[in-house]
């Protein structure tokens, strides 16, 4: 079991990029705390992936700063990329492969994960061609977790499952970070899964692509019910940042004035570093 340090943090401070002269981000401020979980929200070209990647060490920092106490990490892509010609075992077991773990050790430990994860005995041999898509984000998912990250790095991973799937996987993530521990940031499209999984939701527009809102959910993720995250999205889809960084018309009526049973709080985030000041919608 995974127990990062309390005081392991992820701290960006006016972190700026850009792309042929093309800003993509400006003065990005955020701190992500061992046992967090934080959605990146925001609509397509707002910068939410390179900024991810700029986090996970994928692309050089050009301004600002990116400070990761955590001392490890992992990520789960949209796509699962397993490799073709590896078994789903050796797929879950490949990071251990390369952390220099013997053959034996690291496969029960990708075996016992797996079917943890609702994965069958009889998957382990099979190949990925020979896997469903929902099986396949299983197997990436549990790649991920078997590297035991303190801090977990997700990119839009279920989007593609249907209904069913995602609740499932939904699920094994929410246990396994409630047991583990670990800071999970996440980028969607999707304010229903930010809403359904996350602690705080990091709203973002874009040209530049900047955080312009965050939004703190009071009910721990465990224990919300399909009622809550929809009253809540519902909320979410009021606020009249949201509905101006997707494009959305004005809403006729206004958001209630202390949130829907009190769950979700809203901070307007200024573009200086200082700490913004919480109020309730």
């Amino acid at each position: 079991m995974n127990n990062p340090s309390s005081a392991a943090r992820l701290r960006v401070r006016g972190l700026g990029h850009e792309f042929v002269r093309t800003r993509v981000l400006d003065d990005i401020h955020f701190e992500l705390a061992a046992g967090e979980l934080c959605a990146l929200v925001g609509p397509s070209g707002c910068g939410k992936t390179t900024l991810l990647h700029l986090c996970n060490g994928l692309l050089d920092v050009q301004d600002g700063v990116i400070d990761n106490d955590f001392s490890s990490q992992a990520s789960m892509f949209q796509q699962p990329r397993l490799l073709p010609w590896q078994s789903t075992l050796d797929n879950i077991a490949l990071g251990l492969k390369a952390a220099g773990v013997a053959r034996r050790e690291r496969q029960q430990r990708a075996r016992a994960l797996a079917l943890r994860l609702g994965l069958a005995a009889s998957d382990m041999d099979k190949f990925p061609r020979q896997l469903s898509g929902g099986m396949q984000s299983r197997v990436a998912l549990a790649r991920a977790l078997l590297l035991q990250p303190q801090l977990l790095l997700l990119d839009e991973p279920f989007s593609a499952l249907d209904i069913g799937l995602k609740a499932e996987l939904y699920q094994l993530l929410l246990n396994e970070q409630a047991e583990r521990g670990m800071a999970v940031l996440m980028i969607t499209h999707d304010l229903m899964e930010a809403v359904r999984l996350c602690d705080s939701i990091l709203l973002m527009a874009a040209e530049p692509g900047r955080i312009v809102a965050r939004y703190q959910l009071a009910l721990p993720a465990l224990q919300r019910d399909d009622a809550w995250v929809y009253q809540h999205t519902a909320e979410l889809l009021q606020q009249p940042a949201v509905r101006a960084s997707f494009g959305l018309p004005e809403h006729p009526a206004r958001p209630p004035a202390d949130g829907l049973a009190g769950g979700l709080q809203v901070q307007a985030l200024p573009s200086s570093p200082g700490l913004p000041r919480a109020g309730r919608c």
